[in-house]
């Protein structure tokens, strides 16, 4: 079988501010968003055929890494309509029948990860297609078992295609991003480094502690001299910044508290929409034209 998790809280943003009419419920509430999450969704079971699914949100855009850095990535400035909609896009996944982990303490980039390790352990698991863009995922991508889809572009990470797009092994992007950073989150990377020369150095030595602290001692192709030195100085100086930035990075699984709650992947499998609970939600919601939309209902299954 085939695993497909998807990140509900990118598939939630990115339909929120896609270039169309917008879609608006029960007295004029905006849901963009929900509409075009559940769109997806259901494409991906009609279309593209998955059969067993699993869905990760953030319930609130906070975690445990705004304790530890405090410019990671916050709902501060976002959209309040947008916002507003995070609770009724988790109450459209259960109501479509799709497992749900909505995180609190942690993040829904979390919740697939510990999910895929779980499921990973599953004989009968052939390959786990994880659904979406975001470079951090890629640290679980495991040969040809576990990849990384972006859907939007058609584009299906291996092992080999996470070495060709960031130029590192898939176990070394939290190393990676601790030099580089990463924007959307929030946090900075070190001074002097770009991801060319962060590419360079990990794909030779793997993880920050291996890299040799005098730049003298490195052996990267084409990459030397006051060059060398200056990145061996930035790091040594910003060697903490470093360390934060790579945890930051880093996707936390059960071992360190995520609660996934199936234990057998069976339990992801898509039988059908609930035909009276999708009803009422799209009632409540006032989103009467995807009332329809499920091609399976579970009654029927």
């Amino acid at each position: 079988m085939e695993i497909h998790l998807v990140d509900a809280t990118y598939e939630l943003f990115r339909a929120h501010f896609a270039p169309r009419p917008p879609v608006l419920g029960r007295d004029g509430i905006p849901l963009s968003g929900v509409s075009g999450l559940v769109e997806q969704l259901l494409y991906l079971l009609r279309e593209e055929g998955a059969t067993h699914i699993g869905c990760a949100t953030d319930r609130v855009i906070e975690s445990f890494r705004n304790d530890l850095f405090p410019g990671y990535k916050s709902s501060a400035g976002m959209p309040p309509e947008l916002l507003a909609q995070f609770p009724i896009a988790e109450a459209a996944v259960e109501a479509l029948g799709i497992v749900l982990w909505p995180m609190v303490e942690f993040e829904a980039d979390d919740a697939i990860a510990a999910a895929t390790l779980r499921l990973a352990e599953d004989p009968r698991v052939e390959r786990i297609l994880v659904c979406t863009p975001d470079k951090d995922m890629a640290q679980l991508v495991r040969d040809e078992r576990i990849v990384l889809w972006d859907r939007r572009r058609g584009l299906v990470y291996d092992d080999a295609g996470v070495r060709a797009k960031w130029g590192v092994p898939p176990t070394s992007i939290p190393d990676w991003l601790g030099l580089v950073g990463d924007s959307s989150d929030g946090y900075p990377g070190l001074p002097g480094w770009g991801a060319k020369s962060a590419a360079a150095i990990l794909a030779r030595y793997g993880s920050l502690e291996a890299i040799p602290r005098q730049a003298s001692a490195w052996e990267v192709p084409g990459l030397g001299g006051p060059r060398a030195i200056a990145l061996a100085s930035n790091l040594a100086a910003h060697w903490d910044e470093a360390m934060l930035y790579r945890d930051l990075a880093r996707l936390r699984t059960s071992a360190d508290g995520v609660h996934i709650r199936q234990l057998d992947a069976d339990e992801l499998r898509w039988d059908g929409a609930p035909q009276v609970e999708w009803e009422a939600f799209c009632e409540e919601w006032g989103l009467q034209r995807l009332a329809t939309r499920p091609h399976r209902w579970l009654d029927e299954a």
